[in-house]
């Protein structure tokens, strides 16, 4: 049995436990990688009534960046998981087809993209199964994941989706290549500290700012972020990620974000193709969707197999 650090009723894995932190996650794939996309095209810039030059740049992601993504995916035999607003996946059907028909993963992304840190709680209920609703008319069920739009959540956003029924959540931080269960219910204050709610039956899938194309390719003059890094400069901080999570979280998950009508950019894609290549290039690596992966992995936690 393993060793665990219990504070106010949280359980974490303690690094000084047999096998350290990184111990071996039985009965799944040396290392997964999930190549995520956030289909979000013009949905945010309707909602916030951008320029015409601002939802250009927003309408490249369907009009080149997704048609460029599918036919490397598919040249390649990836599976990939792709989280679609709403708004996304009823204006532009042709995209939302072309994504089902390459045997890709269609999960849930807010419907205009909103920021649920700012939205009432009875709205935030109203998007989530409104969301969940158009992804089970074009799939025939209910989507397995959720994906916060800006990775926002408010407070009460993560018991919202936990009890519309879906199995993953990804939007948090506080794991990378583990997958976890969310706790419900954490409350923080400066007076009366921290409690820690119950873990909950939704996973968390951990995702990192560095993982992410947004941050590191696309301008963001009101926060200081100039953007427009080189491709080399990303690709040399996703492989050292992917180098590392093979040697020292074997059956763990590499979540990387991508945005169409950012990583659609040619001298990106090139980026992308040598990411995939280099961890084509490690044994036991497969690509995979995120709901096969969390399907397998909840299964080894219920039966015991897996220590995370």
């Amino acid at each position: 049995m393993s060793t665990a650090n219990v504070v106010r009723g949280v359980a974490w894995w303690n690094p000084g436990s047999a096998g350290g932190y990184d111990g071996p996650m039985t009965d799944l794939p040396r290392l997964t990688v999930a190549l995520t996309f956030d289909h979000d095209s013009i949905s945010d810039g309707v909602r916030r009534g951008d320029s015409p030059v601002k939802l250009s740049h927003a309408e490249f992601g369907v009009r080149v960046g997704a048609p460029r993504i599918l036919e490397l995916l598919a040249s390649r035999g990836i599976p990939s998981t792709w989280f679609v607003p709403g708004h996304t996946l009823t204006t532009f059907p042709d995209s939302t087809n072309a994504i089902l028909a390459g045997g890709h993963e269609l999960a849930c992304h807010g419907w205009f993209h909103e920021d649920f840190a700012e939205v009432p709680r009875d709205e935030e209920r109203e998007i989530v199964e409104r969301c969940a609703e158009a992804v089970r008319s074009v799939t025939g069920s209910r989507p397995a994941g959720w994906r916060a739009p800006y990775w926002s959540l408010g407070t009460s956003s993560l018991a919202t989706i936990a009890a519309a029924g879906f199995l993953y959540e990804s939007s948090l931080m506080a794991d990378d290549y583990r997958p976890y269960r969310v706790r419900l219910g954490d409350r923080h204050s400066v007076t009366e500290g921290s409690r820690f709610g119950a873990e909950s039956e939704l996973v968390e899938v951990p995702i990192s700012w560095a993982l992410d194309d947004w941050p590191h390719f696309e301008p963001a003059a009101e926060r200081g972020r100039d953007g427009l890094s080189a491709p080399s400069k990303v690709l040399e901080i996703w492989t050292e990620e992917l180098r590392y999570a093979h040697t020292h979280a074997p059956g763990g998950l590499l979540t990387i974000t991508m945005h169409p009508e950012c990583i659609g950019r040619g001298h990106r894609m090139a980026m992308l193709e040598r990411f995939i290549d280099a961890a084509s290039s490690l044994d036991g690596v497969v690509f995979d969707r995120l709901d096969r992966y969390v399907a397998a992995w909840s299964a080894g936690t219920r039966s015991g197999r897996s220590p995370a």
